[in-house]
């Protein structure tokens, strides 16, 4: 594949995945797009984000979740130095679980 067909091919994924309206068409699409262990590493690299921004050290992480060091340091990589997207996805879940006791 060439780079512009794979950024054409990025390109169409972002957008297919912002199409996506609820939780049960997320999960359909996402099973038959990953593999049940890349589901798994993904949950747990969020998990580890946020048990990182909740300032939790690497080996109380790698124990609890179950993934390694090096996984958990490029978590906080990605934290420290990404685009700001496990901070975006991590305070939206924030917000939505807080949502239903506000109506309350």
């Amino acid at each position: 594949m060439s780079r512009e067909q794979i950024k054409e091919s990025l390109a169409n994924l972002y957008r297919a995945i912002t199409m996506i309206e609820n939780e049960d068409e997320m999960e359909a699409f996402l099973t038959d797009l990953c593999t049940i262990k890349e589901l798994q590493d993904m949950a747990q690299r969020l998990s580890a984000a946020k048990m990182l921004k909740n300032g939790e050290n690497y080996l109380n992480i790698a124990s609890e979740i179950g993934i390694s060091t090096a996984t958990i340091s490029r978590v906080s990589r990605a934290l420290n130095y990404g685009t700001g997207g496990y901070d975006m996805v991590l305070e939206k879940l924030k917000e939505d679980a807080k949502a239903p006791e506000e109506e309350a």
